[in-house]
């Protein structure tokens, strides 16, 4: 009777697909030593977020891997990459962001009723007059100030 790992390499074997491996970078440039300092090398095995590609997309063998890895890190202790590239662009959502519907488009939360919605929206308009009036008592005051002031001048010079 078969074991099982023969039975696991037997049906990967005659699997119908047949695929070509990668080759690495390191195998078509024939490079033989990888330095640390030669960072634009070590940049095509890192992704946008300076991650690490994996030995899959990047087509290395595991000593490859390895050397790479090795040589990333001291790269990047030595400040020559950065250890993490901030990402500016907005979420698309995804699966985590299917339960955020009801939020606005800027992540506010909803009000939780009406009695509160009526009483925010009283707060605001108070606010809203409260401002009004304390700009038009100053743009008043300053227009004062002025007149005095052209009076004043006026009768000096008389």
């Amino acid at each position: 009777m078969a074991s099982k790992k023969n039975k696991a390499r037997n049906a990967r074997e005659a699997s119908p697909r047949k695929f070509k491996k990668k080759t690495s970078v390191l195998v078509t440039d024939k490079v033989e030593y990888i330095d640390y300092k030669d960072v634009d090398l070590l940049q095509r095995f890192m992704s946008d977020r300076a991650k690490i590609r994996n030995r899959r997309v990047a087509g290395n063998t595991l000593q490859q891997q390895r050397e790479i890895a090795n040589a990333v890190k001291i790269a990047r202790e030595m400040a020559l990459l950065p250890s993490a590239k901030r990402v500016a662009s907005t979420r698309t959502g995804g699966r985590r962001g299917e339960g955020r519907g009801e939020r606005g488009e800027r992540g506010e939360r909803p009000y939780r009723d009406d009695a509160a919605n009526e009483a925010t929206l009283a707060d605001d308009a108070t606010a809203e007059a409260t401002t009004e009036a304390t700009t038009e008592a100053a743009t008043d005051a300053t227009t004062d100030a002025t007149t005095e002031r052209d009076t004043d001048t006026t009768a000096v010079e008389a």
